[in-house]
């Protein structure tokens, strides 16, 4: 089995920053890629961004490359989003996700097999 387990969300003013974390426990040499995903209102899971688990290669949404930076530390087992320049339209739940699986489409949520819990990320002056 695989856990993750997120931190480090919160409130922030329209261009902030946040930094979230992702600690990575289990069968992590099982792992293909480690990444977020994002929910607000719908069913579904918005793809945020995406690491190898590797360390590439690296896949970003279109509406946050530039802003967000994801990266990893294998040998702490932590996978980490800095959000930089952030917007309303941010404001989500954030899950970090991973999969085992390289046949995978990597901003297809439904190909993820191991979640966190999600944590909360509110952009608003």
């Amino acid at each position: 089995q695989v856990q993750l387990v997120e931190s480090g969300g919160g409130l922030v003013q329209p261009g902030g920053s946040l930094r979230l974390s992702c600690g990575v426990s289990g069968a992590t040499s099982e792992l293909y890629r480690v990444g977020w995903f994002r929910q607000t209102a719908g069913p579904e899971r918005e793809f945020v961004a995406v690491i190898n688990w590797s360390g590439s290669p690296i896949f970003y949404a279109e509406s946050v490359k530039g802003r967000f930076t994801i990266s990893r530390d294998k040998s702490k087992n932590t996978v980490s989003l800095q959000m930089n320049s952030l917007k309303p339209e941010d404001t989500a739940n954030y899950y970090c996700a991973a999969t085992d699986s390289g046949f995978s489409w990597y901003s297809r949520g439904a190909d993820y097999q191991y979640w966190g819990q999600g944590m909360q990320v509110t952009v608003s002056s």
